[in-house]
């Protein structure tokens, strides 16, 4: 290695392990306090939550399917994001738990505070972990959740083959449509646009083909019409549906049906059912900015109860990297209370409780979000808060020893 080679490695070092160094030395000790643990219990939360969410079912798999064990390793890796995203709130909650209860255990935070050091000061390390901790949750639950999550379902696919070839699929797609009837008298659209006029109805969904469709047209005062179709087909260039095999069914306001057979028929109709359908079933699947699209798609079919689901998936996809701050917050000024004095075993069984006690919390006001009970930014942020202000609360209780 030439003399230039490593005068520039050692610059390289040099800057990289100045910006530590400008930080003040309270700082460095107890973010070395802090760390150690942090990775402690990212590994163990994720072990543990990669055990029973994936690695038993892989095992399964494996044996029952014939799954290759080298597929399995790497569905095993890409479903990894996903608990990663679970560990990060929990294992700051155990990290500041273990780091402080320790300190408070060596008497060390009573030295820092008979020094004239508020607990705010000290626990100001553990909330800048925490804001660090709370962005990378959120850019891993947005950017590489989804994307690694299908590629975990690709691989675990093309693996097993066949067998699970069919939930490639979506089925049960209904699309509904409002707006003004055409009146018979003139002709023209009502000026009410209010009323529902079409149902789209397909029971199956694949590779860009509907499947089993069925269609209830109301866009007309004086008649309705059904429309039934082996499959369908969505022509984007002229806007319409193209509908094989099937038949239309028309009844006036007499009562007369009308029934017309066909092999192929053009239906001009919008994009919804197909845009519908392209919506991933899980809202952890979808990135915020697809989240925000298909609350755009739901809004067109006017179905509330979908409307509300992705209005609280959609808060939440801030609520769950949020739940680090609050967790940096409880879990360091729990531990700072003089009178704690916390081991491994008693850190993780409380880290447990309060994890628990969060995320029960958050179930529920999450289903009251979905029901209507709540408004669906209510709904997510409610645990938020409450949880912040039980933080609060732990910080006044621990500066007054």
């Amino acid at each position: 290695m030439t003399i230039s080679n490593q005068s520039l490695i050692k610059k390289t070092i040099h800057k990289i392990i100045t910006p530590w160094y400008l930080l003040p030395l309270i700082d460095r000790w107890l973010f070395g306090q802090l760390i150690p643990p942090m990775i402690f219990a990212i590994s163990a939360f994720t072990v543990i939550s990669l055990s029973v969410g994936v690695m038993f079912d892989l095992i399964r798999k494996i044996v029952e399917f014939g799954l290759p064990v080298f597929l399995a390793l790497k569905v095993l890796f890409f479903s990894l994001p996903s608990f990663l995203v679970l560990s990060f709130p929990m294992a700051v909650l155990l990290s500041t738990l273990l780091a402080y209860g320790k300190l408070s255990s060596n008497s060390e935070l009573i030295a820092l505070k008979s020094l004239g050091i508020k607990t705010t000061r000290i626990i100001s390390p553990a909330i800048a972990l925490s804001i660090l901790m709370t962005g990378l949750t959120f850019y891993f639950n947005d950017n590489l959740v989804p994307t690694s999550n299908k590629l975990a379902e690709a691989t675990l696919r093309s693996g097993i083959g066949s067998s699970f070839s069919s939930e490639r699929g979506k089925g049960n797609i209904m699309f509904s449509r409002y707006g003004s009837r055409i009146d018979p008298k003139t002709n023209k659209p009502t000026k009410h646009n209010k009323h529902l006029t079409h149902i789209f109805y397909a029971s199956w969904f694949e590779n860009n083909i509907m499947q089993g469709v069925t269609v209830l047209d109301f866009s007309r005062a004086d008649i309705q019409q059904i429309l039934k179709a082996e499959s369908a087909t969505f022509d984007k260039r002229n806007s319409s549906w193209t509908f094989l095999n099937g038949s239309i069914v028309s009844i006036d306001r007499n009562g007369q049906t009308g029934n017309i057979q066909f092999k192929e028929y053009t239906y001009p109709f919008v994009e919804g059912p197909m845009e519908l359908a392209k919506v991933p079933k899980d809202a952890t699947e979808m990135t915020l900015k697809q989240a925000i699209q298909a609350e755009k798609i739901y809004k067109k079919t006017g179905n509330l109860k979908e409307i509300r689901r992705i209005k609280v998936r959609i808060q939440e996809k801030f609520t769950l990297p949020f739940a680090c701050l609050v967790f940096g917050l409880i879990g360091s000024s729990l531990g700072s209370k003089s009178n704690l004095r916390s081991s491994k075993s008693q850190g993780f069984g409380l880290s447990v409780i309060l994890i628990l006690i969060y995320y029960v919390m958050s179930f529920i006001f999450s289903s009251f979000g979905v029901k209507g009970i709540l408004p669906p930014i209510f709904a997510a942020w409610l645990p938020v808060l409450i949880s912040m202000g039980g933080g609060i609360y732990l910080l006044r209780k621990s500066s007054s020893f």
